[in-house]
């Protein structure tokens, strides 16, 4: 029986700040597009964009039309490449707003926009560079955008990064619940709208095989990476002020993180189920700096190659220092603090100019007894993984031994798996399809609540403040796993990272 298609978001007025940007017309829209097509928008939602840019919405319906064009040139769309009957019954619902983030005019050009509609309902979404989400939010506030009074709905979307350190994520925190409640702040991480990241609970918790082992009785070690095969490219100049730490640690692998180490919600709403991740997180150890130090590395990618291309190193990118010290890749061990998790290592890495693209959580369970096979040539059985793979071949297997045919007892590593792709039709997505759903709904599931972030900067801050003061970077080569380093950080605990790239057909 095919499963309820979910009923269209309410009507609502979405305000992209930020308009002209990447993020727009990369995700945002086509994610908007697929939604659409897909009936999940009401008939009377509009689509904002705002900036200093004098587009107008002619010119702002182009920008985003010739990006959803180019998009699908050299490639094969198998037959879902942009419908234009579809577009044009989306961009009847563009409209654009020149105006300075800072004017108060702007504020005022947009509540007109609201009280033109009936139902009042707004989104203001800040796809902008971070330094403008308090300044915003202020003008929001102040021009009572945000109060919900007249019976419409009011939400704020912030993207990451949230902060740069424990001090700066409080501060944007109070600055946003001083001019709003809780429930209005939307704090997207787009990891989270991977269908495999969701159904890590659907996994844990509906699978009695899984949740009766998923403790410190039974698994070693927890492995979460996340490797890129891209350098900064263009973004160097935010990079190198950033760093690997920063730009992916606190946010995307501690929500991975978070799903796998949780304890059950009492129920699958937002408010338990964010309770329950905060809680996890808050759980990690605080190191001291010198055992920061000792548990952790950094690296950064020199010249290299994949496969023929030549690669130059980080410090020869485009506006990056020559002597820059930031780390594009990291490795580090984690203890989480409590009855489930006590004596359990999560080990996360994550990197640039790595050989693969790659994101994956390995569930290394401990060995069984051996001592039954000590006359074989068996000398100890390797132990059993489950490797979850969030991108880009979306799947799960787990490893098992088996017994090479044969008159000898000589043991073979197995995998039982699935790809997503051969049980389910997956139509082509952005990760942010649910995610702005859920913003249009109203459920907060999969948005990061204020003790949540702060939770994970206070987890990080340590590294931070020990990497400022004696924080060697190691380098690797382009096309490299990282670091000799990092595989030495797991050998002292006579462990090793699970290889990178294996795909689940």
């Amino acid at each position: 029986m095919m499963p309820a298609k979910p009923p269209a978001a309410p009507p609502c007025t979405l305000f992209l700040f930020g308009a002209s940007g990447d993020l727009v017309k990369r995700l945002l829209m086509p994610a908007l597009y697929n939604l659409s097509r897909d009936g999940l928008l009401d008939r009377n939602l509009r689509i904002v964009g705002v900036d200093h840019n004098r587009l107008g919405r002619e010119g702002f319906v182009e920008h985003l039309h010739s990006f959803m064009r180019e998009r699908d040139q050299g490639r094969d769309c198998a037959g879902k490449c942009l419908d234009e009957k579809l577009w044009a019954r989306l961009a009847k619902r563009l409209d654009y707003q020149t105006g300075d983030f800072l004017d108060p005019a702007t504020y005022v050009a947009l509540a007109k926009r609201i009280d033109a509609t009936r139902h009042g309902n707004a989104i203001f979404y800040l796809a902008t560079a971070p330094r403008f989400f308090p300044e915003v939010a202020n003008q929001l506030g102040q021009a009572g955008l945000l109060d919900e009074s007249g019976g419409g709905f009011r939400r704020l979307v912030v993207e990451k990064p949230f902060g740069t350190d424990l001090a700066s994520a409080e501060a944007l925190n109070a600055c946003l619940l001083k001019v709003m409640g809780e429930r209005q702040i939307y704090r997207i991480d787009h990891y989270l709208g991977k269908e495999t990241v969701q159904n890590i609970l659907v996994s844990r918790f509906s699978n009695g095989l899984f949740e009766s082992f998923w403790n410190n009785h039974y698994i070693d070690h927890v492995q979460i990476t996340a490797a890129e095969t891209v350098g900064v490219e263009t973004r160097g100049a935010f990079y190198d002020s950033t760093g690997a730490l920063r730009d992916m640690v606190p946010n995307h692998l501690f929500q991975l993180l978070a799903m796998v180490a949780m304890e059950p919600p009492a129920a699958f709403a937002a408010d338990a189920v964010r309770s329950e991740k905060a809680k996890v997180i808050g759980a990690v150890r605080p190191w001291s700096q010198a055992l920061a130090l000792k548990n952790s590395v950094r690296g950064q990618y020199g010249a290299g190659k994949q496969g023929r291309k030549r690669l130059p190193g980080y410090r020869q990118e485009p506006n990056v220092a020559a002597d820059s010290q930031t780390e594009t890749y990291v490795a580090m061990k984690v203890m989480i603090d409590n009855w489930r998790w006590a004596g359990v290592p999560f080990y996360l890495r994550t990197g640039k100019r790595m050989s693969v693209r790659d994101t994956e959580i390995v569930i290394c369970f401990k060995p069984a007894p051996y001592a039954q096979f000590r006359q074989s040539a068996l000398e100890r059985p390797k132990p059993n993984y489950l490797r979850i793979q969030i991108q880009p071949d979306e799947g799960m297997a787990f490893a098992l031994q088996a017994k090479r045919p044969g008159p000898e007892l000589v043991v073979e590593n197995v995998e039982l798996g699935f790809a997503y792709k051969d049980y389910f039709n997956m139509t082509p997505a952005t990760g942010y399809e649910t995610l702005i759903y859920d913003c249009l709904t109203g459920d907060q599931t999969l948005f990061q609540r204020a003790d949540n972030i702060e939770n994970g900067w206070r987890a990080v801050q340590p590294f931070l403040d020990a990497w400022a003061k004696n924080g060697e970077v190691h380098e690797y080569s382009a096309g490299q796993d990282g670091p000799q380093a990092a595989d030495d950080l797991l050998a002292k605990d006579k462990r090793e990272w699970q290889p990178l790239g294996r795909r689940h057909t």
